[in-house]
């Protein structure tokens, strides 16, 4: 986030919760065609998010968050094991019946925002709707563009708009058809301090408010800071996680990933605390 680290308060609540996402065993390999050994991305890995929790996932480039969020996202299929969103085993799904679960269980929010130039904000934030057949309801779009703070903006085309608002405008795109989990590939990335925080307190705000699931990719601990919960991942294995802890804690254990994985590192347990195209 423009070398700025943007940092929360702690002491935030939890309470009991139940499973939202469920890796079970996932393994994940990519073939490099003979130019290299198969890529083990991801080893053996079983985690839990919990409902209503904002989880963060760190690690070195090549550590498999990238696949651990795409295969818990149902944008990949794991080799072994299985994920379950929601309550609903992924494995069995065909890629149109994967295809719709996505669209009206799953919420995304990308970096690069992906909205559509040509479209105003609140014809983006439909999109998914009509994507699905649906018609977008007027009031149920000006609804989702105030929650993120861009009342009177719906007509704005993205050229209009900063980078903030571009990336508040992707996460109403996500929430229109009301997903209980939402993932964000480094939301805060390509934008300033300011802007950056204004989208964290947004993602905090829906679970804290709205009860919905956040997993979120981040290279930054103060972004990561403001999660409940930190995973920590290194050659394709949960190495650690942290609870409600501050940016410099969680940079320092990202810090000494480095030497884990040169000497081969703790090997990974098998979490189930309830409590998020990467990098």
């Amino acid at each position: 986030m423009s070398g700025d680290h943007v940092v929360a308060p702690h002491g935030r609540a939890t309470g009991a919760v139940t499973a939202a996402i469920a890796l079970e065993g996932v393994g994940k390999t990519y073939d490099t065609a003979g130019a290299s050994p198969a890529v083990r991305a991801l080893d053996d890995v079983s985690v839990t998010f919990g409902r209503a929790t904002f989880t963060a996932v760190m690690g070195p480039s090549g550590s498999g968050k990238s696949t651990l969020l795409q295969c818990a996202a149902g944008l990949d299929r794991p080799d072994t094991g299985r994920v379950l969103v929601d309550g609903t085993d992924l494995g069995p799904l065909s890629e149109k019946q994967l295809t719709e679960f996505r669209r009206e269980r799953i919420g995304f929010v990308f970096q690069a925002f992906n909205l559509l130039g040509s479209l105003t904000a609140a014809q983006n934030v439909g999109l998914p709707l009509r994507l699905a057949g649906r018609r977008p309801d007027r009031r149920a779009v000006r609804e989702a563009l105030e929650q993120v703070g861009l009342a009177g903006r719906e007509g704005h085309l993205p050229s209009r708009m900063s980078g903030g608002q571009q990336q508040r405008v992707a996460i109403a795109r996500a929430l229109i058809a009301e997903p209980q989990v939402v993932f964000a590939d480094e939301p805060t990335g390509a934008l300033d301090s300011g802007s950056g925080r204004t989208v964290l307190e947004q993602l905090r705000t829906l679970v804290d408010v709205r009860g919905r699931t956040v997993v979120m990719v981040t290279h930054d601990p103060g972004a990561a800071s403001w999660a409940d919960r930190v995973l920590f991942l290194a050659d394709g294995r949960i190495r650690d996680e942290l609870h409600g802890a501050g940016a410099q804690r969680i940079a320092e254990r990202m810090a000494g990933l480095e030497p884990a994985r040169a000497h081969g590192g703790p090997r990974q347990s098998s979490l189930n605390h309830g409590s998020a195209s990467l990098r």
